[in-house]
Formats: structure tokens, sequence, C-alpha cells
């Protein structure tokens, strides 16, 4: 197959923010977690699928298999729709408080 370039679990892209090696990176609609740190501009390589421990809005309390998306704000996930982006499932039941959850990332 002559149009073949990869098999898509991981993309480089330039980081458009400080990010440090299991963050998360949003760039534009594209989301991963980053495999290594990089500083605004740089070259990186995110991991589009997964399943991965991430901090979480800790004042809420996750059900498995719920949508989650990344609030590239505060660089965290959280169950919240409106102004985030869907990123992921969760994979695990997270309490309320709790900092971190995990999730299955959808490659995007």
């Amino acid at each position: 197959m002559k149009n073949y370039i990869q098999p898509g679990n991981s993309v480089t892209v330039t980081a458009p923010y400080d990010v440090a090696s299991g963050g998360g990176v949003l760039v534009g609609t594209i989301f991963g977690i980053a495999t290594g740190n990089a500083k605004a501009g740089e070259s990186l390589e995110i991991k589009l699928n997964g399943v991965y421990e991430h901090a979480k809005v800790s004042a809420q309390a996750w059900t498995f298999g719920a949508l989650v998306y990344w609030d590239d704000t505060n660089k965290v996930f959280t169950t919240v729709a409106s102004g985030n982006t869907l990123v992921a499932k969760t994979l695990a039941v997270a309490a309320n408080p709790s900092a971190t959850g995990i999730v299955r990332l959808s490659a995007n």
C-alpha cells in the first residue's frame, strides 16, 4: 500500500505550551499525552490512544464509562462538556474528592 504512513498511535506536534512527560496536550482538536518534556514551540511526540492515570477535577465523582473532556485552561480531565474538548472515557470509578482518574483516550 503506497499511501500508508504510520500506525497513528502517536504523532509529532509543536508544543502549544510547556509540558512535562505524561501531561495532556491539546493542539487544535488533536489531544494526546506527552511522551517527554517540551517547551512551547518545540517538537513533541504525543500518544493518541491508551489508558492513563491523570489529574482530574478533584470535586467530581466519576462513574465507569463516563465521557470525559480536556480542560485546557487547568490541564485536567473533567466531566464538564461546556468549553472543553471530548477526549476520553473513564475506566474506573473516581471519588469526590480525588486528584486523579483513569481514562482511555479516544484516538482523534
